[in-house]
């Protein structure tokens, strides 16, 4: 892909944004890690009622760039280039971060450590898990759902879940099948250190 391409596709999606919250003196990057149908988007909607981020869900950013998206090798690395291309531009302008992927590899995830290392800002990683059961609940009834944007089904769990690689850092851990609000105090308490 050239310069142009990835320019042109981080443009498209930074338009896509609702109303941006007011810039901060220290923005902060977290990194949101988890299978399918864990809970990723409601923790982040969740977190986002208490931190004024910019929430940068990849399965709604995808079908900005791909209307019919095939989740192919090739358009996941256009995808997420163009999304590391906005956080990165979003964090320079003093912008709070929430990546909702499920940025399952530590290679994968290394991309965004290094935009906020080479920026000087913090990060904070939190994985996100749920109890099969539920999540094959969750993702049973998604289907079917218009306003649905995620394609992932139980197959797709079952296929992703080998691909989980351990996080190489300090982490928060939240299970969407309890109260998440003592995950979140403490992630705000660190933001507010």
């Amino acid at each position: 892909m050239d310069r142009s391409q990835l320019v042109s596709d981080a443009d498209r999606l930074a338009e896509s944004l609702e109303k941006l919250p007011l810039p901060v003196a220290e923005p902060v990057l977290v990194i949101v890690s988890g299978l399918p149908g864990t809970g990723k988007s409601f923790f982040c909607r969740r977190l986002a009622e208490r931190l004024p981020a910019v929430i940068l869900e990849s399965d709604s950013l995808r079908r900005l760039l791909f209307p019919q998206p095939d989740h192919s090798q090739t358009e996941s690395t256009r995808l997420f280039k163009a999304i590391r291309l906005l956080t990165e531009r979003l964090l320079r302008r003093g912008f709070y971060i929430i990546m909702d992927a499920t940025n399952l590899s530590e290679y994968h995830r290394r991309y965004f450590y290094s935009i906020a290392e080479r920026l000087d800002v913090k990060s904070i990683v939190v994985s996100v898990e749920a109890p099969p059961s539920l999540v094959r609940k969750r993702l049973a009834a998604r289907l079917g759902n218009p306003g649905e944007r995620s394609a992932a089904d139980w197959n797709v769990y079952m296929k992703m879940k080998p691909m989980v690689e351990k996080i190489g850092r300090k982490h928060y851990v939240v299970d969407t099948s309890r109260d998440i609000t003592p995950v979140i105090d403490k992630i705000m308490q660190e933001i507010g250190s």
